[in-house]
């Protein structure tokens, strides 16, 4: 195990903490709780109104008491963000800001916030979002027109969608005094849900859509990470993949994360889609990610998939060295969805986290360690 940098002189001025999460979804029901609720309308199968979500979750869980204040959702994330101080914050934001009614047609499920309910976003200092995901054009190409200009408006940066292709694939500069830069490249791919119809083009609004993990892709990210990174500057991968259930990793998805890391200049491979968390693998030192799980999302109520305890979820910390990107230091904190918001997990939880991750982790060599407070530190090697 690499040992914590504060346990050598100097090395603290060298140490980044980000802070990391899988999906981050504040629409539909979320979105009605908040103080600017949009327009409730679904054209879902079974559901024709975002007010019943907020129906089914208090049934499940009692009574939601709303309007929330924009800060409501985190909970007691907001604590474990200001005990920890990430140096950079970056969640994966799967939902579209957009008051939009162009529903993309042939989507059971579209998912929207009312841009003015983005500073429940701006509560927890969020540094980027993550935009290349199965949700981003739920409301058309204007709602992500409307989606990145609400952001962008709000002072966060966004990877992986864009008006045209090359601000798709741009990545997200995140500046760090006097320890360089995190920079956020953000990509989408069809195992997750992502439209191949919704990929960004040439004065095409859309996703940083990715076709294949082949050796060729990794030589694009490679000369893409290379005409972006300097000295001190560490990559973020942030790729949405792979399906919402189950803990299998393939082959090519593992073979890829490893492809990045040696040869396309990756520090850390940020894998979501999933809505649990997955398998942590450390590859030359530096963090794999398969799946990060959802930590806010709207489903309480929702039966199926109990088996995979969707409603657990980890904040991840993990201390980079800025000189070299290795992996010093990784934290976690466990989370439970209760009344749309982010709670720290009760004791069942926290033991879910710790048997399955390292029942999980064990074929990568990599072990939960759970502190006195109920808090993470991975072992590995």
């Amino acid at each position: 195990m690499r040992e914590s940098p504060d346990e050598h002189p100097g090395a603290e001025s060298r140490a980044v903490t980000l802070f990391l999460c899988g999906d981050v979804m504040t629409g539909r029901g979320i979105d009605q709780i908040l103080p600017h609720p949009g327009k409730p309308q679904l054209f879902e199968p079974y559901m024709r109104s975002a007010v019943d979500y907020v129906g089914l979750a208090e049934r499940a869980t009692g009574t939601i008491d709303r309007p929330v204040d924009f800060a409501y959702v985190w909970g007691d994330a907001l604590a474990e963000l200001e005990r920890v101080h990430p140096h950079a914050r970056i969640i994966n934001l799967e939902t579209a800001v957009t008051a939009s009614d162009d529903a993309a047609p042939g989507r059971s499920i579209h998912y929207r916030m009312h841009p003015a309910n983005t500073p429940c976003l701006t509560a927890a200092k969020i540094d980027c979002c993550v935009l290349a995901n199965n949700h981003v054009l739920d409301w058309g190409r204007s709602g992500l027109l409307e989606t990145l200009d609400a952001l962008h408006g709000a002072g966060i940066r966004t990877a992986g969608a864009g008006r045209d292709h090359a601000e798709a694939a741009a990545p997200a500069p995140i500046e760090l005094p006097g320890r360089g830069r995190v920079l956020v490249f953000a990509f989408g791919m069809e195992t997750s849900g992502v439209s191949r119809n919704w990929a960004a083009g040439k004065g095409e609004p859309g996703v940083n859509f990715l076709l294949d993990l082949s050796a060729q892709t990794v030589d694009a990210i490679a000369r893409q990470v290379g005409a972006a990174k300097r000295a001190g500057d560490l990559v973020v991968a942030s790729i949405h993949w792979g399906p919402n259930w189950g803990f299998a990793i393939p082959r090519e998805q593992r073979d890829f994360a490893h492809r990045l890391i040696d040869a396309a200049g990756v520090d850390i491979v940020h894998g979501h889609s999933s809505h649990h968390p997955m398998a942590i693998e450390i590859h030359r030192g530096k963090p794999i990610l398969y799946g990060c799980g959802d930590l806010l999302n709207d489903y309480e109520g929702i039966s199926g998939y109990e088996a995979y305890r969707g409603d657990l979820a980890l904040m991840y910390f993990p201390t980079l060295d800025a000189a070299t990107g290795s992996l010093a230091r990784f934290a976690m904190t466990a989370t439970q969805t209760r009344h749309f918001r982010v709670n720290l997990a009760p004791e069942d939880g926290v033991h879910w986290i710790e048997e399955t991750l390292n029942r999980e982790g064990r074929k990568f060599g990599t072990r939960m360690e759970r502190r006195p407070d109920n808090t993470f530190v991975l072992r590995w090697g």
